[in-house]
């Protein structure tokens, strides 16, 4: 029997405001979870190789998103926080603790994503334009993408150890990752670096009760794509069809689930 309640567990998405971090809140909350998302407003791209949706999306808030979880019963709540700033990770906590409890389920799934190459190239095969790697790109992919999720995997870790508790789940989002990334290489060596933390969280806190996974999900709508894109994806070998954020955040709650208690230390790849 397959058994995805969480009723009770105490949930923080992190970039939940839209895409598969809402979708992820959704769900979750779906199952029973309390859902804290925290979201950053960023400001508009307005760049004609991106959809205006997606300029829309990504400079609202989360309200949306938690209002129709409370309206379909759920329970949530949310913050606004720049995952940049290092303090940040403790004050989610706090937060989230004084809405619902101690945090059981942490899911990195925000980004500081932007498109940066080695090379001359000003425009990616999408059309998406593109900045040769400096101090500013590297800084801000590594700021959100990896030193806010290892800081934040720390602080679940340090609270879950201190009140002694016994089960727990941490999940990541990924892409490129390990493999590398052209034409996207400071997002791709963050997401690496990230799976790197989250594949130490899963050895070191096992004994802990605590599971430690990644999910790389396949070509996902989150707003941006665009026809360049879509016809990509449909000439694909591999990648059948342009995926939901609904897809993705039903395997994150399969390893957020009971059923997911065996698997620890593994990146997910979706397609």
């Amino acid at each position: 029997m397959i058994d995805t309640r969480l009723t009770g567990k105490v949930a923080l998405i992190t970039g939940a405001n839209h895409g598969i971090g809402a979708a992820t809140a959704t769900a979750l909350a779906a199952e029973g979870a309390a859902v804290f998302l925290t979201y950053k407003r960023l400001a508009p791209l307005n760049e004609p190789a991106y959809p205006d949706t997606y300029d829309r999306v990504r400079a609202g808030t989360a309200d949306d998103v938690v209002q129709r979880i409370r309206e379909a019963g759920g329970t949530a709540q949310a913050a606004e926080a720049d995952l940049s700033d290092p303090e940040t990770p403790e004050r989610l906590f706090d937060l989230a603790e004084k809405a619902f409890g101690p945090v059981e389920i942490l899911v990195n799934n925000a980004s500081g994503w932007l498109s940066d190459t080695f090379t001359p190239t000003e425009r990616d095969a999408f059309g998406r334009p593109l900045r040769i790697v400096d101090v500013q790109t590297h800084d801000r992919q590594f700021a959100v993408d990896a030193r806010a999720p290892a800081l934040l995997i720390s602080e679940f870790a340090r609270r879950h150890v201190a009140r002694g508790a016994t089960w727990g789940r941490i999940i990541g989002l990924t892409s490129g990752g390990s493999d590398g990334f052209p034409t996207e290489v400071s997002y791709g060596a963050a997401k690496a670096a990230q799976e790197n933390y989250t594949m130490s969280a899963a050895h070191e806190l096992g004994r802990y009760g605590i599971t430690a996974n990644m999910v790389y999900p396949p070509v996902t709508d989150t707003g941006w794509i665009n026809d360049e894109v879509a016809r990509a994806v449909a000439g694909s070998a591999v990648l059948k069809e342009i995926a939901q954020p609904e897809d993705v955040a039903e395997v994150i709650t399969f390893l957020a689930s009971h059923q997911g208690r065996r698997v620890t230390g593994q990146t997910l790849r979706m397609y």
